[in-house]
């Protein structure tokens, strides 16, 4: 199985300050999500479609902090977060937060490595 990384995620206590501080430092492109509780992060140029313009770089996001992701987050994309799960635990991983979806864009999934990291899996709906 092959995964790249594909997208970071930054948990904050204070929204407002985490935004105002990344855009500021390092000019990243901010766009609040409240419905979601979620804001999207661009960290060079996008094309029309909101995905980034040019290679070697990739986007994330941020979001108010919780019990089990209390760390900024690596996410890598799978073809299959069941089957990638299903690997991560026969290699001595665990399940941090269960397969959800994310709008209808695809599927997220959370998990500890066996040093006790949480990483993120994203399972695209297409």
């Amino acid at each position: 199985m092959s995964a790249r990384v594909v997208h970071f995620e930054i948990p904050f206590e204070d929204g407002d300050r985490a935004r105002e501080f990344y855009r500021e430092v390092f000019d990243w492109s901010l766009q609040s999500m409240p419905d979601m509780g979620y804001t999207m992060v661009s960290t060079g140029p996008q094309g029309d479609d909101g995905m980034p313009a040019e290679p070697g770089y990739i986007g994330g996001g941020m979001f108010e902090r919780q019990s089990d992701l209390k760390s900024p987050v690596l996410v890598m994309q799978v073809d299959d977060i069941d089957t990638a799960m299903k690997s991560v635990e026969e290699h001595g991983g665990s399940l941090a937060i269960a397969k959800m979806p994310v709008g209808d864009m695809g599927f997220a999934a959370y998990f500890k490595d066996p040093e006790g990291n949480t990483l993120g899996l994203w399972q695209s709906a297409s």
